[in-house]
Parts: C-alpha cells; sequence; structure tokens
C-alpha cells in the first residue's frame, strides 16, 4: 500500500489505460521490494530463489548455467554474474565446468550451503504462511490465478500483435 500511496500523483494525472500501466509498475516495484522473511536470514530473497532454482532443477536431474538462472529469475545475465561470483566467493555456489563443453560452467550448490538454505527456507515458508492466513487463504488463491490469467492474456496479446505484424509485411 506504501507505493501505491507514493503514485497517488501519477494516478490522480493518468487514467484509464495510463492508470492501468501505473497500477501493473506499481505492484512489479513492490515485488521487487517484498520481504519473506521476518528475521534475519543468510540469504537474500533473490538468492534464495537463485538456490532455489538449482536445487529444484537438480531435483528432475538437470543443471542450470548463468543465462539460464538469468532467464528463471528475471533478471540480467549480468546481474546473475554478480550473484553467482558473490556467492562462489563466500563458499556457497560452486561452477562446474561441462564435461564435453569446457566453455560452459554449471551453477551447483555446495554442500555446506545445503543446511543453511533449509533453515532459511524453513524461516520464509513460515512467515510467508502465516502472513496468507491472515490475508485469506482464499483470497490469497484469487489473488495467484487472477494473476496468471492476466499473464496468460498478455502473452496471447503479444503472440496476436507479432502474428498481425509479420502477416502485414
Amino acid at each position: 500500500m506504501g507505493s501505491r500511496t507514493k503514485d497517488l500523483k501519477t494516478e490522480k494525472r493518468a487514467t484509464g489505460n495510463e492508470k492501468y500501466l501505473n497500477d501493473i509498475f506499481t505492484m512489479m516495484r513492490n515485488m521487487d521490494n517484498l520481504t519473506v522473511a521476518d528475521k534475519d536470514t543468510r540469504f537474500n530473497s533473490t538468492e534464495l530463489r537463485l538456490l532455489g532454482e538449482i536445487l529444484a532443477a537438480k531435483y528432475v536431474g538437470k543443471r542450470l548455467i548463468s543465462t539460464q538462472l538469468a532467464k528463471l529469475l528475471g533478471i540480467t545475465r549480468s546481474a546473475i554474474s554478480q550473484i553467482v561470483n558473490r556467492l562462489e566467493e563466500q563458499g556457497i555456489v560452486k561452477r562446474v565446468a561441462d564435461e564435453v563443453d569446457r566453455k560452459i560452467a554449471y551453477i551447483e550448490i555446495t554442500e555446506e550451503t545445503l543446511e543453511t538454505y533449509g533453515e532459511d527456507l524453513k524461516i520464509c515458508v513460515d512467515f510467508v504462511g502465516r502472513c496468507v492466513k491472515k490475508f485469506g487463504v482464499a483470497k490469497f488463491n484469487e489473488m495467484c490465478e487472477a494473476f496468471e490469467q492476466f499473464c496468460a492474456l498478455v502473452e496471447i496479446e503479444k503472440a496476436d500483435y507479432v502474428a498481425k505484424r509479420k502477416y502485414k509485411k
């Protein structure tokens, strides 16, 4: 709500579609600033997501490179490289060269990190669970469903636009 209040001046000027775009930007900013823990954790939200993606891939027998992590997290490859470099210096992750193509480096979690990650994840899961309970489980599920539907619609509209542009050429 705080960021929404900040945008009141913009909202008063904006009407219709401009207001919708402003609302989307506000939600995106709020998501970037969302805290998922009520106490100190070793890892920040981005690092937790990065480690989670690495573990999820490992669980299904896959390995990820920086480019894939950047796409999954929705951030630039440069930002991923900076994060991975920092985590590698701290011994949290390691780069492992591909057996066939030595130019490819997979990002893996060190064994020592698994316990700490598990502790941080439990803190976040408990915190988010309490927040969802207070917010309302049904309301939370409706919000998630509406967001997924909107994102799917945006992708359909983008595809339609691209298809129409190609057809006109």
